[in-house]
C-alpha cells in the first residue's frame, strides 16, 4: 500500500516538474514559431471568364442580317397581272355572253431600282397581261406600264407613278459575290407584304438545260424561295440587289432547297438597254464551241480539262478579226474564269456591242491574250 502510494507521489511531481519545463521553454517563445498567412487574392472563375479563355464566341460568325433587310423590305412589290385567255372550249361564255374569253389573275414580286417608279421583276409574272398592278409595301396600289421585257432572261420593266419618292434598292455587282456568301431573299408574295429568307450563294453560272439552246447563267442560292416569290430580290448583307429571283427547281412544286436568280449585272444591262435603245442590246464574240471536261478532252486528245473550246470562228465578229481560232481554248475574260459555257454566255450577257473585252486563251499549251470588240447579233 504504501509503495504504491509513494509510486503515485512521484508521478505526480513528475508530471509538475514536466509541464514547469514546458511552459518556461515552448509557451513563452510561442511568437518565434508563430505561423503567418499572407492574404493573396484567389482567382474568381465565373461561367463567362471560363468561356473567355477558351475562345468561344456565340454568334460572332454569323452575319446581322438586319440592315440588309432593312434596306431592301420597302423597296419589293407585290405585282398582280391580269390577262385575257382565249378558251375555244367554253361554248357556255360563247352562247351566253357573245365572248370566249376569260381573265386569269398571275401575282408575283417585284423590285423597286428608282426613286421615281421604275420596277424589275420576271417576264413571266406579267406576262400576256391586260392589266399589271402593283401593291407597295404600305399598302398602296398603283397602275404599272410595262416599259419591256427579254423573255430568254425572264427579265421585265415596269413604271409606276408616285406623288412622292419611293424606297429602291441600288445594283451590287453580280460578278463580285462568292460561293458561301450570305444573302437574303425577299418577296411579297401573295399580297402578304414583304417576306425575307435567308440563305448563301450555293453555286453561279447555273445553267439548268444546257442543250435547250438558251444563255443561262443563274445564280443558285439555298435561301427559300416559294410561289408568289419570282421577281423578288436577292440581297447582300449589305442591301445590294445581286439578283432577281426567279424559279426553283424541285420534284414537288415547292421549295427544296433549290433557287436560282438572274445576276443583277444582266439585269442591270437589260434594264439599262430598255430605258436607252427601247430594246436589249445583245452583242457577240463570234465563237461557237463547247466546255471542256474529261471526256471531251480525251476525244480532243488535249490536256486542259477546263474553259472553252472553240470549234468555229463566225467571220466578221470580235474574234475572228482579234485573231482568234478554232482549237483556241478561252481560259478567262476580263480576269473572269471561264470554266462552262454559261460562264461566257452569263459575263456577256453584261455586256453591249462596242464593249471590248480582253480574252485569255491557251494556243498549242502557250497562254496568250486578246482584245475582242463586241459586235451586235444578227
Amino acid at each position: 500500500m504504501k509503495s504504491n502510494l509513494k509510486i503515485l507521489v512521484i508521478s505526480v511531481i513528475c508530471s509538475i516538474i514536466t509541464f514547469f519545463i514546458f511552459s518556461s521553454f515552448f509557451i513563452t517563445n510561442k511568437d518565434n514559431y508563430e505561423v503567418s498567412y499572407v492574404n493573396e487574392i484567389a482567382p474568381h472563375y465565373s461561367l463567362n471568364n471560363i468561356s473567355n479563355q477558351r475562345s468561344i464566341t456565340s454568334s460572332s460568325s454569323l452575319p446581322d442580317l438586319t440592315f440588309a433587310a432593312s434596306k431592301s423590305i420597302d423597296a419589293v412589290v407585290h405585282v398582280k397581272n391580269t390577262s385575257i385567255v382565249k378558251d375555244s372550249d367554253s361554248w357556255a361564255l360563247q352562247f351566253f355572253y357573245g365572248d370566249d374569253s376569260r381573265k386569269k389573275v398571275g401575282t408575283g414580286s417585284g423590285v423597286i431600282i428608282s426613286p421615281d417608279g421604275y420596277i424589275v421583276t420576271n417576264y413571266h409574272v406579267i406576262e400576256n397581261s391586260s392589266e399589271v398592278i402593283v401593291t407597295t409595301n404600305d399598302n398602296k396600289e398603283y397602275n404599272a406600264v410595262i416599259i419591256g421585257f427579254d423573255e430568254v432572261y425572264d427579265i421585265a420593266v415596269l413604271k409606276i407613278d408616285s406623288d412622292k419618292s419611293l424606297d429602291y434598292i441600288f445594283f451590287g455587282d453580280s460578278d463580285s459575290t462568292l460561293i458561301g456568301e450570305w444573302v437574303l431573299a425577299v418577296g411579297n408574295p401573295y399580297n402578304l407584304n414583304s417576306t425575307v429568307t435567308a440563305g448563301i450563294i450555293s453555286s453561279k453560272s447555273r445553267d439548268l438545260n444546257e442543250y435547250d439552246q438558251k444563255n443561262q447563267s443563274f445564280i443558285q442560292t439555298d435561301a427559300a424561295v416559294n410561289f408568289g416569290n419570282s421577281g423578288g430580290a436577292l440581297v447582300n448583307i449589305k442591301g445590294e440587289l445581286i439578283g432577281i429571283n426567279t424559279l426553283i427547281q424541285s420534284m414537288t412544286g415547292g421549295y427544296v432547297g433549290y433557287s436560282f436568280a438572274v445576276p443583277s449585272n444582266t439585269v442591270r444591262k437589260i434594264f439599262e438597254d430598255l430605258i436607252e435603245y427601247g430594246d436589249v442590246q445583245k452583242g457577240l464574240l463570234g465563237v461557237r464551241g463547247v466546255a471542256l471536261n474529261s471526256p471531251y478532252s480525251r476525244q480532243l486528245n488535249i490536256s486542259e480539262t477546263e474553259g472553252f473550246y472553240i470549234d468555229e470562228i463566225e467571220l466578221g465578229f470580235g474574234a475572228d478579226s482579234a485573231g482568234l481560232k478554232r482549237g483556241d481554248i478561252i481560259k478567262s475574260i476580263d480576269g473572269f474564269k471561264i470554266n462552262r459555257f454559261s460562264d461566257l454566255s452569263g459575263y456577256l450577257s453584261s455586256k453591249r456591242p462596242g464593249d471590248k473585252v480582253e480574252v485569255k486563251y491557251v494556243r498549242d499549251n502557250k497562254s496568250k491574250t486578246a482584245i475582242v470588240n463586241i459586235k451586235k447579233e444578227q
